[in-house]
């Protein structure tokens, strides 16, 4: 006599602590090239960067640098240590300090996040916001490459941000951190 396994029986999942997940990597276990992050206990592959992507990441930093000055570091795709369970790598966090202040742990918050997205879009506007949101980051952009927007989010809460703009071609935002540094949506789209 066969035993039929019942096929929505899913095998248990280990959940990942950002300790756990550090001590991984110092380790070599995931290799060189690796390209993932933690997100809520789970480890997710980031995938490759078209030319369109770099070159949003490329002129959202150079905006930013020029609108946050001394005090202020803007990091490219780096390590923030949210939560016990997460180490998502934004494209773009603008930071307190400056390139030391880091150098024996990730920061733990920031001023702003900033994605890029493509084929990421959906996991950028549902996971990624809920727990950018959840760690209290103030203020969260998604450059919005298909839809050729800006889309800012403000006002965290436990489940996400409560205020959502969006904005185009043509119009002027300004981040939170620095109200007075005014950044064309131009400047951002590729």
């Amino acid at each position: 006599m066969r035993c039929a396994v019942s096929e929505t029986m899913a095998a248990p999942q280990h959940r990942w602590s950002r300790a756990e997940y550090d001590r991984a990597i110092e380790a070599g276990v995931f290799g060189p090239d690796a390209r993932l992050e933690l997100i809520e206990g789970a480890i997710l592959a980031m995938g490759p960067q078209g030319s369109e992507h770099f070159t949003g990441i490329e002129l959202v930093v150079d905006a930013l640098r020029g609108a946050f000055g001394v005090g202020y570091r803007v990091r490219t795709q780096g390590p923030l240590a949210a939560g016990e369970d997460s180490e998502p790598e934004p494209d773009v966090a603008v930071v307190a300090g400056d390139a030391r202040s880091y150098r024996d742990a990730h920061p733990t918050s920031a001023l702003l996040v900033v994605e890029v997205s493509d084929y990421s879009l959906h996991r950028d506007r549902t996971v990624k916001q809920r727990l950018y949101a959840r760690c209290g980051i103030p203020e969260y952009w998604i450059l919005a490459l298909p839809e050729q927007r800006l889309e800012i989010y403000r006002d965290p809460a436990a489940d996400g941000y409560r205020s959502v703009s969006i904005h185009r071609a043509g119009e002027v935002v300004a981040p939170l951190g620095n109200p007075d540094a005014a950044i064309a949506v131009d400047r951002l789209l590729p």
